[in-house]
């Protein structure tokens, strides 16, 4: 255990209710225990904690955010080494040598509130950054046999804005189309209901275009906000 995740632990042992723990467990259907810290409190409790931390460099920062991963008991801890991940101190250093550390936080957290917050937070402004580099990446995630590396090359574009490469998005759909894994389903109807905000004839013009190929729980929630075609 790291001495920051040893810190962490303690204020988090602190800060927790543990009557709450259980149903949070249920709630995500996790093995791995809760604290039973509300979310605020959580963010509120690692901001103070991480203050002290020494990020010096690139290859420290890694080692504090892999060393909260992978020394984790708790639901929490793990969600605290993603937000670490997003330092502010460490947005220099967001580049894509940091990938080999989310590849192992999305392929080892594999469940959607990991998973989720990498894919949109993390993995969607790199590829902002550094286009080269990602694109060919994330294609080849969407066509891999871990479906958290599907899920997430369909989702990390979800708060891109204007940036937004469609071509980029919809061959990574493309290889999912025909996917019964609710997780792939929910995620290529997640990410047309986010392009809709700002493109809804595209959306429209999308769905009735593979209207055969979309599953019914995709096309009701790239339509959720369109209302029917």
């Amino acid at each position: 255990m790291t001495t920051l995740l040893k810190r962490l632990r303690a204020e988090l042992v602190e800060a927790s209710d543990p009557g709450r723990a259980p149903a949070m467990q249920a709630y995500m259907k996790s093995e791995m225990p809760f604290h039973g810290v509300p979310s605020a409190l959580l963010k509120a409790t690692c901001k103070r904690v991480f203050a002290g931390a020494a990020l010096v460099d690139a290859a420290s920062w890694r080692g504090e955010v892999l060393g909260l991963w992978r020394g984790a008991r708790f639901r929490e801890e793990r969600y605290a080494a993603i937000q670490l991940s997003g330092d502010r101190r460490a947005r220099a250093w967001q580049t894509p040598a940091t990938l080999p550390m989310y590849r192992e936080l999305i392929v080892t957290g594999a469940w959607w509130d990991f998973v989720d917050e990498v894919a949109a937070r993390r993995i969607g402004p790199l590829l902002v950054g550094f286009p080269d580099k990602l694109r060919p990446l994330l294609l080849r995630w969407s066509r891999g046999a871990d479906l958290w590396l599907r899920r997430t090359s369909i989702i990390c574009q979800l708060h891109v804005g204007a940036a937004c490469d469609l071509e980029l998005m919809y061959a990574c759909i493309e290889p999912s189309l025909a996917s019964k894994e609710f997780f792939l389903r929910k995620a290529i109807g997640w990410a047309l209901r986010q392009l809709a905000r700002r493109q809804p004839d595209e959306v429209r013009r999308y769905v009735r275009a593979h209207r055969a190929e979309l599953s019914g729980l995709s096309q009701r929630e790239a339509l959720k906000h369109l209302g029917p075609l």
